[in-house]
């Protein structure tokens, strides 16, 4: 049996190579709007993968019970990284609201 090695969320590399390629050329690419475009295309591919986990158990196809909680846990996971994401988006826009000139 093989264990996969635990993997870095393909969302925050991708901000951080945004960011850091926005830092050396000017463009109209906003990082952290990518950053929530990563995350919600995570968040739909987790989703997409605990449904086939399902499906994979329930006609079964597998009887390995883990990879369902594995696909399970990782979609809890990057639902609550985009809802901490869209917190900290809503704070920083009523932040800015509350400025006055």
């Amino acid at each position: 049996m093989s264990i996969d090695p635990i993997t870095s969320l393909s969302s925050l590399e991708k901000f951080f190579q945004t960011s850091q390629s926005n830092t050396a050329q000017s463009s109209t690419v906003i990082p952290f709007q990518t950053t929530l475009e990563n995350a919600l295309n995570d968040v739909k591919e987790t989703s997409a993968a605990v449904d086939q986990e399902i499906y994979n158990l329930a006609t079964g196809q597998t009887n390995n019970l883990h990879d369902l909680t594995i696909a399970s846990t990782k979609a809890n996971l990057s639902v609550e990284l985009f809802v901490q994401l869209r917190n900290k988006a809503l704070d920083s826009y009523q932040e800015i609201m509350r400025m006055s000139l």
